[in-house]
């Protein structure tokens, strides 16, 4: 039907004939001669529509409106001196048309297409309409270049892709699960994967040795920009492995993804662990952009006169005293500006936030009477304070600290007065040594999941066993990450043991996986990438809802399909379900 996409045409196809189908972006009539912007998933490409060359055309033209589908056969020409477009990439030429054709009429559209300040209730909407953006269409085609890549470099390193259930068992760990109700079982219910997880684990105890999926997968959770009800994720697991190992796949798959994009990173990416991580950056995704750390002074403030201080100074395995060095900051902040700050970190569980100004006559700032000379100068001396600095403190339980204070960190970075995050750069780094364990509401959890390996488990506090697990993170934010697993029975029973999964539970939940360690598990490992967030950096987006083609909003739900929505009665009769608030006749 078509010769050309639009762009496709330059100076060099002057003189020929073609036949270019499209949209009407806009439609201008000079006096007589009717320009039409013909638009596809390219781009656009000017048609002129004069009656001396066709009066026929002339006369569809004069019935075309805006998003009308056409096709157009005419001759290239050159748009001649002072008549060119520079914003455009076939601004040098346009299309004197001699058949032009209604393919469809369109109504009145609820936006102009691509006009990025409509609402995201509409936009989604009417989500087939904002996917005419060619702008769109490039961040799809990105997508796609990227998950051919990273199939290409998988099958090249001897993985193979096998699908995994959708329909499967329900977990207690992790988030929620959305639930799918059994018409054939009375009462019993699927869920919908989280992740393959368990279903991996199966295929190398099968002897698949190297699998990949990109799959789907679902978790009722609260969402936000990178966050999505389902989402896609890259997910790999390999045989007889360590930690190296699968480490240099992911990155050799990034890599190659990235370069997909016409995007050059460079292997091996740097490294850092968990303690460090949150030690110095106040978070388990640190942003490394920008050389923000924080400084332990604990130690220091437990000698001020300050008595709420020096109180939260004598437990320092539990808590903090952390100072966070802003190099120039009393430069461009205001007194107001920096109270601002406080009541920022005040929102994040923080009971106050001090700061110290370095002056051309010392450091200034309402704590420094609780300091003598002596520790003024050492605080000076271990943040490395200059004329201009400030330094912030936040002081209180370590969990507590670490996040506010981390926060305070990117929010800072992020001011528009500061800017220093670079917004071309991609900084990678693996965040290794995670603890097995955390402690919430009194009950163990495990950090990662309960199939990861730990190093030991003979430790005095259950916090400080480390697992061999590993996060990648870009920018701040965490693309994934993945472990090596428990392939001993005996371990992963202990592992239950310590997350009071007593025997009955465990088989009951995971008595499949556990059958499975009995039968020579190998050793095995793998990761898995969160393909969205991937795509939402790799295009610059600010949310991963604007590189999944039909995404839900912030409140899990689609306003094209309007889904969730109530089923008819009979429905709910076949899978044995009645509603609290609407019985059923």
């Amino acid at each position: 039907m078509r010769t050309h996409y639009c762009t496709d045409l330059n100076e060099e196809n002057v003189g020929q004939e073609v036949v270019l189908t499209g949209w009407a972006n806009s439609y201008r009539d000079h006096g007589g001669i009717i320009f039409i912007d013909l638009r596809d998933k390219t781009g656009l490409i000017q048609l002129t529509c004069d009656p001396e060359d066709s009066l026929d055309a002339h006369r569809v033209a004069d019935g075309v409106r805006d998003e009308y589908v056409l096709i157009a056969k005419g001759v290239v020409r050159l748009r001649g001196e002072g008549l060119t477009n520079p914003k455009l990439k076939t601004g040098a030429i346009e299309i004197i048309v001699k058949e032009l054709k209604i393919e469809n009429k369109s109504a009145a559209t609820p936006f102009v297409i691509g006009d990025s300040s409509v609402g995201e209730e509409t936009r989604l909407k009417y989500r087939y309409l904002e996917l005419r953006d060619p702008s769109m269409y490039e961040t799809f085609r990105l997508r796609s270049k990227a998950a051919i890549a990273a199939r290409n470099t998988l099958d090249a390193n001897g993985f193979l892709e096998v699908e995994t259930p959708i329909l499967t068992k329900s977990t207690p760990e992790g988030a929620r699960d959305y639930l799918v109700p059994s018409r054939v079982h009375s009462g019993e219910f699927y869920a919908l994967p989280q992740s393959p997880q368990l279903f991996k684990q199966l295929l190398m105890v099968g002897g698949f040795d190297r699998y990949f999926q990109i799959a789907k997968c679902f978790r009722d959770e609260d969402l936000r920009a990178d966050r999505q009800p389902e989402f896609t994720q890259i997910d790999v697991e390999m045989s007889f492995c360590d930690q190296e190992d699968v480490i240099k796949v992911a990155e050799d798959l990034l890599q190659a993804m990235f370069k997909a994009c016409n995007i050059e990173v460079n292997t091996p990416f740097n490294r850092i662990t968990y303690n460090d991580a949150m030690e110095l950056y106040g978070s388990d995704k640190p942003d490394m952009r920008y050389d923000l750390k924080m400084v332990d002074v604990i130690d220091i403030f437990e000698r001020c006169d300050n008595e709420i201080f020096t109180k939260i100074a004598k437990k320092p395995h539990t808590n903090r005293i952390k100072a966070l060095k802003v190099p120039g900051a009393d430069l461009v902040f205001s007194k107001r500006e920096m109270k601002g700050f406080e009541d920022f970190v005040r929102e994040f569980g923080a009971g106050g936030l001090g700061y110290f100004q370095m002056k051309e006559d010392g450091l200034k700032g309402p704590l420094t009477k609780f300091f003598g000379e002596d520790d003024i100068n050492l605080i000076i001396a271990r943040t490395e304070l200059q004329v201009g600095d400030v330094i912030f403190f936040g002081a209180g339980d370590k969990k507590t600290v670490w996040d506010y204070m981390g926060r305070l960190r990117n929010y800072i970075a992020e001011h528009e007065k500061m800017n220093l995050a670079d917004p071309d750069a991609y900084e990678f780094v693996w965040v290794v040594d995670f603890p097995m364990f955390e402690i919430e509401d009194g009950r163990v959890k495990a950090l990662h999941h309960p199939f990861t390996q730990p190093k030991d488990t003979d430790k005095d506090d259950i916090e400080d066993i480390e697992s061999i697990a590993y996060d990648i993170v870009l920018n701040g934010t965490e693309l994934g990450g993945g472990s090596i697993r428990i392939h001993k029975q005996d371990v992963q029973e202990e592992v239950f043991k310590l997350l009071g999964i007593d025997e009955e539970e465990a088989a009951e939940k995971f008595g499949f996986l556990l059958d499975a360690l009995k039968f020579g598990a190998p050793p095995h490992g793998g990761f898995a990438l969160g393909f969205d967030r991937i795509m939402m950096l790799i295009s610059k987006k600010s949310s991963i809802r604007d590189v999944i083609a039909f995404p839900k909003t912030q409140r899990a739900s689609c306003v094209l399909t309007k889904a969730p929505s109530a089923v008819d009665n009979n429905q709910l009769r076949d899978l044995h379900i009645r509603l609290r608030d609407k019985p059923l006749k």
